[in-house]
């Protein structure tokens, strides 16, 4: 009997662990170890904020779902992974020291790295945590006048929730409301249209943003956050009333000097999503090191194939399922609007967008649907 152990409840972790059950069946013992014991459907945080969702909506427990597939479930913190040995160090939760493994696949996330900017942590607001955005809600209902400034720091990767905040911000203050009382202000560290790295979702966006009297500040990497501005190592300063920024991200601290990340310590992995010169291990989620966003999408994706190889070895056979890099994505705008991308990272074909109110409904039913089939 293998012992598969998968380290994260995200979206990486939770299809992992399903993928798995499905193909292994009860021969082999798949256990799940999460920080938390809840999981959160992210892209649903800005709806949250705006208060169009509670957050027992956009959550289930893990424990309930693991236990419905057979899969066993730890809560616990993870310090540290020890390839050599093939154990992984918990030092405080349901289970404390050293837990053993055949096969793991992480999918531990990424880590807010708030202090790569000055001040982000005493000042500026986030859409990452449930905790965040309630916090951010409150301070939205507090907010009547002023300048919004909504973006990312440099190292984001998550343009997704800046838009829509900004989007439903704009909704919220409309008719009458922006350009006499309120002015909302995106900054994204990146150049135009390099987010998404296609010429038509830029014009798409810039038009949506114009229609909405959203101004759009490109090359404006922050570094420092005060009470009352942001500003930029080349000494731009942008004053604000209301603030809610993207962190920097970084690969989690659980994998740091084991040789297998880059120099931002996301997780070297083959197509296969197999660790680069580790053996039985795979990666997979925001913890990996590909190009572009991080979307959970993406980590779904992966975990089905990290899933599948994983089977393969256990059964004997080479990994043969490979992962194709894609951003799938819709940019609720909440009109007539609403903006959908399909582009492949990894091949020169042109991007797909889309737009129109159908892209909006798709996105919630989607959601509903996910939520559903896997809680």
């Amino acid at each position: 009997m293998a012992n598969i152990l998968i380290l994260g409840g995200g979206f990486g972790g939770v299809i992992a662990a399903e993928t798995l059950a499905k193909e292994l069946g009860h021969e082999h013992q798949i256990t799940l170890v999460s920080r938390s014991p809840k999981f959160i459907f992210y892209p649903e945080l800005v709806r949250l904020a705006f208060g169009k969702c509670e957050p027992e909506d956009i959550s289930f427990d893990l424990r309930e779902a693991m236990l419905d597939r057979r899969v066993r479930f730890i809560q616990a913190e993870v310090a540290r992974i020890k390839p050599e040995s093939r154990r992984v160090i918990l030092p405080h939760g349901e289970v404390d020291g050293e837990l053993p493994y055949d096969y793991l696949i992480l999918a531990l996330g990424r880590r807010l790295a708030t202090e790569r900017v000055t001040g982000f942590f005493e000042h500026s607001h986030h859409l990452l945590t449930v905790e965040g955005a309630l916090k951010f809600g409150h301070a939205l209902r507090n907010f009547h006048e002023g300048r919004a400034v909504i973006g990312q720091c440099p190292g984001a990767r998550l343009p997704v929730p800046v838009y829509e905040t900004a989007f439903a911000l704009a909704r919220l203050f409309a008719p009458g409301g922006l350009g006499e009382r309120v002015r909302i202000t995106i900054v994204s560290p990146d150049p135009p249209g390099l987010q998404f790295d296609d010429l038509n979702m830029a014009r798409a966006l810039r038009t949506a943003l114009d229609e909405h009297y959203i101004e759009y500040l490109p090359d404006f990497p922050i570094d420092t956050v005060t009470s009352e501005a942001v500003s930029t190592s080349n000494g731009h300063v942008i004053n604000y009333s209301l603030l809610m920024l993207l962190p920097p991200f970084r690969g989690p601290g659980a994998v740091t000097g084991l040789g297998i990340t880059d120099n931002e310590g996301y997780v070297n992995v083959h197509r296969t999503m197999r660790v680069q010169g580790v053996e039985r291990m795979y990666a997979v989620g925001d913890c990996v090191n590909f190009s572009g966003p991080k979307l959970g999408h993406m980590a779904a994706h992966q975990a089905k194939v990290a899933a599948a190889n994983v089977a393969l070895e256990i059964k004997g056979l080479e990994p043969l399922q490979f992962y194709d890099h894609e951003i799938m994505l819709t940019i609720d705008e909440g009109g007539q609007e609403s903006i959908y991308l399909h582009k492949g990272l990894w091949d020169d074909e042109p991007a797909i967008v889309r737009q129109g109110r159908f892209w909006t409904w798709a996105k919630r039913v989607h959601e509903k649907y996910w939520l559903a089939k896997h809680s």
